[in-house]
């Protein structure tokens, strides 16, 4: 009796199968499976929980279109409150210091505001150069974190919510009476601009800061080979040099505490508008490039680069003219230097012309940068079209005459048809941008596949068999 098999109820968990045959475990090493079997179905239900609740999470957050609907959104809110509150604080002041302090305001603010919109275009540059086949990356020499355009477009929103953000509390402090903070906006505001450049902490592009300021260095001191990065960035600072004058005006009141007072009023004073800083400041990104061309033909000596010189000193005589008008009689002024002022604009606007289309573009490539890699309503309507032809050079040559306006000094009487038609050179320099890339990626197409079809040849002679005759 005691001898016999003990055989379990079939509903027993100590029963198990393997195979076919039943099995018949030890009850006390059966209890601990059974206790491990429960802490092990316990862990994989816990892992099951936890792992679906990524899933949960993911499934109650907004998607990106939403998202980006809200902060668009929130955008224009922010800049409709901007204008509302300048506009408000514009109209508490009394019709006679109204132009004035608008100008004020403009000659602080016009230099960034400007910078932030050439930012806006350059991304928009890189968004074309980055649908095209086009690598700009190699043209420039740049590393693998470069940015791209979706992170200039980042850095030119910060910007733009910015700047206008500091020129509100800039008019809504003086309109109200608090003229020392309302002067503290435009210092703290350049103060922190400064800093963000020369930050030295790896935060906020640490890498394309350093490349933008070892250009800068390279423009200003031209002390080796001249790349395409250098001269490119010279030829867009030349259409910023408004930028640069009123830069001059704005840090020489804030260095002479004249930010919001009235002795800036004065023409003669010294940050007033007959300074010799003025036309200083206008013709130094001519002069950088004049050195930058004289120091390629010193490195290569081709005799095109002496010419492109002599088109950036055309420059020279149209600023200093200009600025005479304030040191000279005005007989001597509207008889013999003011001819001499007409003359010498229309030299440099036809020149600079001239060296655009036939140089800096060479039309025999002229449509291709609009070639998409995937095709497109752009790349329809742009690519090859005819009217981009007549569009493209019309207003390159009327800009370029619009342009002499502005490098006068004397012609800054209106500061909104000056910030205007300095917006216009802008996006004259933008659509230049298109076709000077699109032409420096042509010349490097051609040789390096001219570079190949030698190699090639060469290898041929190589791998050709040679007749003998015994």
């Amino acid at each position: 009796m005691f001898g016999g098999q003990v055989i379990p109820p079939s509903k027993s968990p100590h029963l198990r199968k393997s195979g076919s045959r039943p099995v018949v475990f030890d009850l006390d090493k059966e209890e601990g499976n059974v206790e491990m079997e429960g802490l092990l179905h316990s862990t994989g239900s816990n892992d099951l929980k936890i792992a679906s609740l990524p899933m949960t999470t993911a499934a109650i957050m907004p998607s990106p279109i939403l998202l980006w609907r809200f902060k668009v959104l929130l955008f224009f809110l922010w800049g409709f409150i901007c204008c509302k509150i300048g506009w408000d604080s514009v109209m508490r002041m009394s019709v006679n210091l109204r132009d004035l302090f608008l100008y004020e305001a403009f000659l602080y603010y016009n230099p960034l505001l400007l910078v932030t919109m050439m930012v806006w275009l350059w991304g928009v540059n890189l968004w074309v150069f980055a649908q095209s086949t086009i690598s700009y990356a190699k043209i420039f020499d740049l590393d693998q974190n470069h940015l791209t355009h979706r992170e200039i477009w980042k850095v030119a929103t910060w910007m733009t919510i910015i700047v206008p953000t500091s020129m509100t509390a800039y008019l809504y402090l003086y309109s109200h009476g608090e003229v020392s903070l309302a002067a503290s906006q435009p210092v703290l505001l350049y103060c922190a601009v400064s800093l963000v450049l020369i930050f030295p902490f790896d935060i906020f592009y640490l890498s394309s800061r350093y490349y933008l300021l070892r250009t800068l260095w390279r423009i200003v001191f031209p002390l080796q080979a001249i790349t395409f990065a250098d001269f490119f960035v010279a030829d867009i600072l030349t259409s910023m040099s408004k930028v640069f004058s009123d830069l001059e005006r704005s840090v020489c009141r804030m260095v002479h505490r004249q930010v919001a007072t009235i002795a800036w009023f004065e023409a003669d004073s010294v940050c007033g508008s007959h300074s010799i800083g003025i036309p200083i400041a206008l013709v130094l990104p001519y002069i950088f490039r004049l050195f930058q061309c004289l120091r390629q033909y010193k490195d290569t000596k081709e005799k095109t680069t002496l010419f492109n010189a002599l088109k950036y000193s055309t420059a020279v005589p149209v600023i200093f003219l200009s600025a005479l008008k304030y040191h000279v009689l005005l007989d001597s002024w509207t008889n013999f230097y003011r001819p001499l002022w007409l003359l010498s604009g229309v030299i440099n606007s036809l020149y600079s012309f001239y060296w655009d289309v036939t140089r800096d573009w060479d039309l025999s490539c002229f449509t291709r940068i609009f070639k998409y890699n995937k095709p497109s309503l752009c790349s329809y309507l742009l690519h090859g079209r005819r009217w981009v032809y007549f569009w493209v050079i019309g207003s390159n040559f009327i800009l370029r005459l619009a342009w002499t306006y502005k490098l006068s000094a004397h012609l800054r009487h209106n500061y909104l048809t000056v910030f205007t038609i300095t917006a216009l050179e802008m996006i004259r320099r933008f659509q230049w941008v298109f076709f000077r890339v699109e032409n420096e990626w042509n010349k490097m197409s051609s040789k390096s596949n001219l570079q190949l079809s030698e190699i090639s040849s060469e290898e041929d002679k190589l791998l050709a068999p040679n007749d003998h005759n015994i």
